[in-house]
Formats: structure tokens, sequence, C-alpha cells
């Protein structure tokens, strides 16, 4: 029996602390792989990506203001920045990934979704226990799967650090 690691105190939902579910990933720490589902239901890994520099922004639903803007933001700056790949990853299903980028009119903006085995938000310590959906978080991972820079955001209503992020991000491009 595998037993998994909860932890309080690290994040809120409008304004009550939330359970987090699974190992916290700190700078230093080599990524965990984690296996999660593309739009055209295809698995995705973290090898999937290996050898790039990675923005990997966990958000609760692509449907809510915060997470949208989130997702707008880290991949409008990454478009112009060579060797930099983003993935969004939410509970959302495929299907409503996939709606969601058209109605907002992006291509080439990866969502994926943890929905089937909450891969991610185990070996990410991001999964909410009392609502099923990822906490918002956002990791740096090097082409050499470090992790490079580790934000659990205090409040699931909060932006992250965006600048921070991107600034991390350019410097494991060199």
């Amino acid at each position: 029996m595998t037993i998994i690691a909860e932890r309080t105190g690290v994040t809120t939902f409008r304004g009550r602390p939330v359970t987090l579910l699974g190992t916290p990933v700190s700078v230093g720490d080599k990524a965990p792989d984690f296996t999660v589902v593309a739009n055209d239901m295809s698995p995705v890994t973290l090898d999937s990506s290996r050898g790039t520099v990675r923005i990997i922004s966990a958000v609760p639903s692509l449907e809510t203001p915060v997470c949208d803007q989130q997702t707008r933001r880290f991949h409008e700056a990454a478009e112009g920045i060579e060797g930099l790949q983003v993935l969004t990853v939410s509970v959302d299903l495929p299907f409503a990934q996939q709606r969601w980028c058209a109605a907002a009119g992006l291509t080439g903006v990866q969502t994926l979704s943890d929905h089937r085995d909450l891969s991610f938000g185990h070996a990410y310590g991001v999964l909410i226990k009392e609502l099923r959906l990822l906490a918002r978080a956002v990791f740096v991972v090097d082409a050499h799967d470090e992790v490079v820079h580790a934000e659990y955001v205090p409040a699931i209503e909060q932006h992250p650090e965006y600048d921070a992020a991107l600034a991390v991000a350019r410097a494991a491009r060199r």
C-alpha cells in the first residue's frame, strides 16, 4: 500500500485552507515523471519534452479567469523564446481544454489533462484533496530535468509570480 503525503498550510481556496496530496517539489530536485493526456487523448510524459526548458503551469481549471490569464500570459511570453516550452496542466477533460483553446483563439498552446490518473498532481504535490483539482503552481524544469523554479501559490485566487518564473526559464536556456 502506497502512503500519499498530505500537507496543509500551503494554499487556500476561497479563504479556506485545503490539503495538498503528493510530494512537494523543490529547486534542485530531479523533476518527477508523470503521465497526462493531450487534447487528442494521447499520453504525454515529462520525457515527451526532454531536452527543452519547460514552464509547467498547474491550474485548477482553464474555465476560470485567473487560470485563463495565467495560461495566456505564459504562452504569449514564451512565443518569442526559442527552446522554451509551456505545459499547462489541469484536471479539465481534454475535450474542455480543446474547446477552451479554440474559444480563446490560441494555437500552439499545450494543455494537458491530469483527470485520468492524477499522476502530475501526486508527483508535484499539487492535488487538492477536498476538490480533486490542482492547486495553482508553477515549475521551471531545465533541459536536464532539474527543477530550477518551484512556486506553490498561497491562495488559489492569486496569480503566480510570472516575471520570476520567466526570468528563471530564460536563464535556464543558456
